[in-house]
């Protein structure tokens, strides 16, 4: 069976399960965009209800292929149906509609501006380097997450505000409801392995970790006031930052042990062995200049770095010609200088 075949069969197994349940709803075929991934889904909505759970098509698909057969199938993908019913947050249309009470539930994100340039275009936005800081709206948590609603253009027009006024609100409002947390990572790793991390004291640290206390898209916090500054006191100077995942980013002190480049090869391997694509936030690394304050390329500080080198070797040379000159010149015979002089000066007066 192809894929469209199946969709169609999985939709209908889906409901038919559903039904069986005794669940009144309403089922949608649809392309979900988020960030970081895009898939066709299936949307389950209670007919008294504005909020749906999307189910993947292609993850049903893929069971199918496994060999799973399609009933079975959606009585898998039915109990997920279920669970995000139970889960859901409570939304109040009313209050969604009014920004002055929803900006106080303001969080921010980021994400891979290449990955997601298509989204972007409907999205309010601020680049940071190759990333893209957007905004959310955090709903009430549950135990899977945070119900969480991605504010688009569409939404600002809604409003009738403007992106400046709404980073404003955010800058303010997501290091209020969404702290910044910045520690060690024998720390972190000490609480998921008790008893197996040699303890490391504060000042020998070389690693830490930067979320939110759900770390729920906890790299957010690299673009809070002050984060990067806070940090650089944390950590005694200048630090590069690596994209762990969208969830949280480490910072490792630049005090020579590792190189950027080093950190790149780290930073790519493990996104390609060990996190989701759709947790992934970029393949580069990232570096705070503390002393002029500056958030780069980890590429474009090592370049900064190396003209401003260049430039003090060709400050140096020039001011070592000079020098040299004036040796010369103090190194001059004075007896032939006043030869010279007397010389020039008979000269001028037989004329």
């Amino acid at each position: 069976m192809d894929y469209e075949r199946f969709k169609e069969g999985f939709q209908d197994a889906l409901k038919a399960e559903l039904a069986v349940r005794g669940a009144d709803v309403e089922l949608t075929a649809r392309r979900v965009d988020k960030m970081n991934e895009s898939y066709d889904a299936i949307t389950v909505r209670p007919t008294d209800s504005s909020i749906g759970v999307n189910i993947s098509v292609e993850k049903a698909f893929a069971a199918y292929e496994n060999g799973t057969p399609i009933p079975e199938i959606a009585e898998h993908f039915a109990d997920a149906v279920e669970k995000g019913f139970r889960e859901s947050p409570q939304v109040d249309l009313e209050s969604l509609s009014d920004y002055e009470q929803m900006k106080s539930k303001l969080s921010m994100e980021v994400v891979s501006a290449e990955k997601n340039a298509e989204l972007l275009e409907s999205v309010p936005h601020e680049r940071m380097e190759d990333m893209a800081v957007v905004y959310r709206f955090v709903l009430d948590q549950t135990d899977s997450g945070n119900g969480t609603i991605l504010v688009t253009n569409q939404l600002l027009d809604q409003y009738g505000i403007t992106k400046e006024q709404l980073r404003a609100d955010a800058m303010e409002n997501a290091p209020e409801i969404r702290p910044s947390e910045i520690r060690g990572m024998s720390e972190v790793m000490s609480e998921l392995a008790p008893g197996m991390i040699p303890e490391v004291a504060p000042e020998d640290e070389q690693m830490f970790v930067a979320t939110v206390p759900d770390k729920i898209h906890g790299a957010g916090v690299i673009a809070y006031p002050n984060f990067m500054e806070d940090a650089a006191e944390k950590m005694g100077g200048d630090f590069f930052v690596l994209p762990s995942s969208i969830h949280e980013v480490l910072l490792v002190k630049d005090n020579g042990q590792m190189t950027a480049k080093e950190l790149e090869n780290m930073v790519k391997e493990v996104n390609a062995t060990q996190v989701e694509p759709a947790d992934q936030l970029t393949d580069h690394v990232y570096h705070y200049d503390s002393q002029n304050h500056i958030f780069e390329l980890a590429d474009k500080y090592e370049e900064r770095q190396r003209e401003a080198e260049h430039e003090a070797v060709d400050k140096d040379s020039v001011l070592g010609d000079l020098k040299e000159k004036k040796q010369e010149i103090a190194k001059k015979d004075p007896a032939k200088d006043a030869a010279t002089k007397a010389a020039t000066k008979k000269h001028e007066t037989s004329l």
